[in-house]
């Protein structure tokens, strides 16, 4: 069976002060986050669409604190696990993520 791929990005994803550069994509069924250098211990991440609860934008910061910019969304799980990426064009992430959402 084949997935179609919605969208596919350059991303970083942040978790407090830690951050990793590397590939979002959306399939119609997946979030696929593949980090480029896997030795920092963020990611590989992969949820199903239907495990979302929300999505929303939120502040790329540095050092977790400092907003470096408005250009990242937010990712809420059921299970209340969050993910973090600063990413171009993050509203149409964010429509293209809640129109997958099951």
């Amino acid at each position: 069976m084949s997935v179609n791929l919605i969208k596919s990005s350059i991303a970083t994803v942040q978790n407090g002060v830690a951050r990793a550069d590397g590939k979002l994509q959306l399939t119609e069924t997946e979030v696929i986050f593949e980090p480029f250098n896997q030795l920092f211990g963020l990611g590989p991440y992969k949820f199903k669409c239907s495990e979302i609860a929300s999505v929303g934008k939120c502040l790329g910061k540095g050092g977790g604190i400092i907003p470096l910019t408005t250009e990242a969304i937010r990712i809420t799980l059921f299970n209340k696990q969050v993910y973090e990426f600063m990413i171009a064009q993050p509203d149409l992430w964010i429509d293209l993520l809640v129109g997958n959402v099951h």
